[in-house]
């Protein structure tokens, strides 16, 4: 069996959730991945109001859709940020507050933790998001950067996101970063020390999205195998390279779609991920989980982009073998002797 291909709602979220899943259901996804914003998810109703779960629940279920994670990565971004006015613009109000950064990081973290205890009563044990970083600001070593001061950046993450993981471990719930620049981790090394600063506890993994390793030239098959105990969710995106001696990897501070960015995300499929490689690396690790769209394509229309996308997973993705190519020779060989 195939694993279940579902649609991230957070590009949608202008959408009410009912005629989303209605429009998702006709399209043939299996799922949805709840946004934690619009009227997707809302954690304060979830937690307050004794029927919101049960009657999200249902309207997935009248149009048979599952959910099994949550995606909450807005309010994520700011638990370890350097906050700044561009987080107003992504945080709901109560958290903004009155933006000062130590009170935005604070009700962010425990928004974080609120989302622990509303996907547990939800029935999903799966949140997926951003932490936010002390350091991405520090990238470009110039000025050059004080090593210790790295170091103390994946300190301060870990000191801010472990009571938020407490809470995940005692509601059952796990998190799953996306790794994802302006993140504490975007590559293999950043992940890796993000991980060593938690003490690799089992309450953090990753929610691994391909789009984001394309454009650094990483190669995002290898990370599933190099990270497979901590692979908790994975998101199908796709990103394109158009470095042709005038556009910058770096992206020069031009919006998402414009023509002279060096890299863009596209829709599954039309770009430089390789989709069967990471498909056999996850069939390899036992990956058996949610293929979650999340649709980016600046150029194509979201609906025609969101069928075309799952029709791609669906020709693209396939199950492991349980048995060898040439077993069935073996046996022969084996009777006659």
């Amino acid at each position: 069996m195939t694993r279940p291909v579902t649609l991230f709602t957070g590009q949608w979220a202008d959408l009410p959730v009912s005629e989303l899943a209605a429009a998702c259901a006709a399209w043939g996804f299996d799922g949805l991945e709840l946004a934690c914003w619009g009227d997707h998810f809302e954690i304060d109703r979830a937690l307050t109001d004794d029927a919101y779960c049960r009657n999200r629940r249902e309207l997935l279920e009248q149009h048979g859709l599952g959910c099994w994670a949550l995606g909450a990565h807005l309010v994520g971004q700011a638990v370890c940020d350097p906050i700044d006015a561009r987080h107003q613009a992504i945080l709901p109000p109560e958290v903004w507050g009155d933006g000062t950064p130590d009170g935005v990081r604070q009700r962010a973290a425990e928004r974080m933790k609120d989302t622990a205890r509303a996907a547990a009563r939800f029935g999903v044990t799966q949140v997926n998001g951003f932490t936010g970083s002390p350091i991405w600001h520090l990238l470009y070593s110039f000025p050059p950067n004080d090593i210790d001061e790295l170091e103390r950046g994946y300190e301060a993450f870990a000191d801010a996101w472990s009571p938020i993981l407490d809470v995940f471990d005692a509601e059952g719930v796990r998190f799953g970063l996306e790794v994802h620049p302006t993140e504490i981790a975007y590559d293999f090394v950043t992940t890796e020390k993000a991980l060593a600063a938690l003490d690799r506890r089992a309450a953090f993994g990753v929610n691994l999205d391909p789009s984001h390793f394309a454009h650094q030239h990483l190669d995002t098959a290898q990370f599933a195998l190099e990270f497979a105990d901590r692979i908790y969710h994975v998101h199908v995106k796709d990103s394109k390279k158009r470095l042709d001696g005038r556009r910058s990897i770096l992206g020069s501070h031009l919006n998402f779609g414009e023509e002279a960015r060096g890299w863009d995300f596209v829709s599954p499929g039309h770009g430089d991920v390789d989709f069967e490689a990471l498909f056999r690396a996850l069939n390899r690790i036992g990956y058996d989980g949610p293929l979650s769209i999340e649709w980016e394509d600046s150029g194509m229309d979201r609906e025609y982009g969101a069928r075309d996308a799952l029709a791609f997973v669906r020709r693209t993705d396939f199950p492991a073998s349980d048995r060898a190519f040439d077993a069935a020779m073996q046996r022969r060989a084996d009777r006659s002797e």
